[in-house]
């Protein structure tokens, strides 16, 4: 079983901000796999199928960002999926824009949904993808996340995401964790 759960927040406001670029993402991976994410349960948004013989979850928490843990703990619990079955993609102002940055665990790094993801599971062995959103130069940083890209960015965070689901595809299929890195980061 796995998992794969794209941060970001609920509703049309939020829709193509930089902060949901975990949607975006995981928006993009639905698509690829001919899958609509659209089943409500455990405060999340989810869509499953199953890819060589095992079943895929792709998952986004409708509870704000700041609380996604919730949503991942319960469906962790119901489902019976492992830390080790869990991918969770996010942006990441320290990258620079449309850079990706995998990691198979670490601290939250200031990113409040990963913060509480860390939190509600008791553990930060998790797998990341991290898409670079950079910081701001003049705005402040709850305005620069949820605003959307500029048109002139727009091409390279579209690249992004498709380099991101490249990357999920791969480890949907199998490939070690080590090797996705070096691939990708």
């Amino acid at each position: 079983m796995k998992m794969i759960v794209g941060l970001g927040n609920p509703g049309q406001k939020y829709a193509g901000s930089k902060h949901n670029m975990g949607f975006m993402v995981v928006d993009g991976l639905a698509k690829r796999l001919n899958l609509t994410i659209d089943k409500l349960e455990f405060d999340a948004a989810t869509a499953t199928t199953r890819l060589n013989g095992e079943k895929i979850f792709l998952v986004k928490p409708q509870t704000f960002m700041n609380a996604s843990g919730r949503a991942v703990r319960e469906l962790m619990m119901f489902y019976q999926i492992q830390l080790d079955e869990i991918f969770v993609v996010q942006d990441d102002m320290d990258l620079t824009l449309g850079k990706l940055r995998l990691r198979k665990r670490g601290s939250a790094g200031g990113h409040n949904g990963i913060k509480d993801i860390i939190s509600a599971t008791g553990s930060d062995e998790f797998c990341r993808l991290k898409i670079g959103i950079q910081h701001p130069q003049r705005q402040r940083v709850v305005d620069w996340v949820l605003t959307p890209f500029s048109k002139t960015d727009q091409p390279l965070i579209d690249d992004a995401i498709e380099k991101a689901d490249d990357a999920l595809e791969d480890w949907l299929n199998g490939m070690p964790f080590d090797q996705l890195m070096n691939k990708f980061n």
